[in-house]
């Protein structure tokens, strides 16, 4: 993890936001499609801080295997909840948000912006609209059912839940939506429906013609294995059931153990990713307030995201940002 003391920002060079740039500022979008040199952009256009919503990236370690920001980005603006979990250790949405919380309120404190950049849907949607009290985890009921084969699973949480969204291709995920099932006698849906929060969050998600984002994720994956992906993971102890879902880290595995070449690890891990693009990209059609910003179609997609924010595209500066305090 980098450490790096950022000073604190003058009130009279930055100014103080006013009440509708004291919410985050969301840059969303699917894995590759070049959120975080963005984010980074942005973030020094407004006096921006960045909050990570990625669910792997919040991981200390595996740093190339979740596609962290590169190392020039995170020492151009400071990044938050990136590279800060024991990678042992279980994490999920109602953790995630506490800490975004308190991000947010520190940064805006200090008189900056909060940009929250990521892809996890789960954790934009928490912040968004909050989450509905929801039982803990009872050890002697997960422990059961992590014995019990995926398909297994699926099949018990559609019976509970006919109208389930989860993702039935992730255990972690289907787990914890069988536990509430079955603790609360509810379907985990049902709960959906409870959630509440702030009204028109601002941001936007970004997005690339499919076979422009298929390429990135060929070339990011390529790239991965160039940069000594193989290393990072054979070196790496033990991994907590959370972080365990981490894409590519089965196919690196098997790798390892001789049972998959090298390219058809690549391969594999490609087509995982593109998957995955595809759920995000699924999840991301259901959120009615952002507005997408084609990277392929704008000339100056910055200058787009400046103007969502509210800032003159002549300018280049935001006015929440620049609003001084007397």
């Amino acid at each position: 993890m980098l450490e790096v003391e950022w000073p604190r920002i003058s009130r009279e060079r930055v100014g103080v936001p006013d009440e509708n740039c004291r919410a985050p500022f969301f840059l969303l979008g699917p894995t590759a499609v070049g959120k975080s040199a963005l984010a980074v952009q942005f973030a020094e256009r407004i006096g921006g801080e960045i909050i990570g919503a990625d669910a792997f990236q919040i991981y200390a370690g595996l740093d190339v295997l979740s596609a962290k920001p590169a190392a020039e980005l995170r020492l151009r603006v400071p990044h938050h909840l990136i590279g800060e979990v024991p990678l042992t250790t279980r994490f999920d949405v109602a953790q995630w948000l506490a800490r975004a919380k308190e991000c947010i309120t520190d940064i805006t404190a200090r008189g900056r912006v909060p940009i929250v950049c990521g892809g996890t849907g789960l954790y934009i949607r928490a912040l968004t609209h909050g989450l509905a009290p929801l039982p803990g985890a009872d050890a002697a009921l997960r422990a059961s059912l992590e014995k019990e084969p995926l398909p297994s699973l699926a099949e018990r949480l559609r019976s509970l839940d006919p109208a389930t969204t989860v993702d039935l291709r992730n255990p972690r995920r289907v787990i914890r939506a069988l536990e509430v099932c079955i603790l609360t006698g509810r379907p985990f849906s049902t709960f959906r429906s409870e959630w509440t929060g702030d009204a028109a969050p601002r941001g936007v998600i970004l997005s690339r013609p499919r076979d422009e984002l298929h390429a990135a994720i060929s070339a990011r994956t390529e790239a991965m294995f160039s940069a000594g992906v193989i290393g990072e993971v054979a070196s790496t102890g033990e991994v907590g059931p959370t972080a365990a879902q981490m894409l590519g880290l089965a196919e690196i595995r098997e790798h390892i153990a001789g049972r998959l070449t090298r390219e058809q690890c690549i391969a594999a891990i490609a087509l995982a990713t593109r998957q995955y693009a595809k759920r995000q990209l699924t999840w991301f059609r259901r959120e009615r307030a952002f507005p997408w910003i084609d990277l392929s179609s704008f000339s100056d997609p910055l200058a787009e995201a400046l103007s969502i924010f509210g800032t003159p595209k002549s300018l280049g500066v935001g006015r929440c940002a620049l609003r001084v305090g007397r």
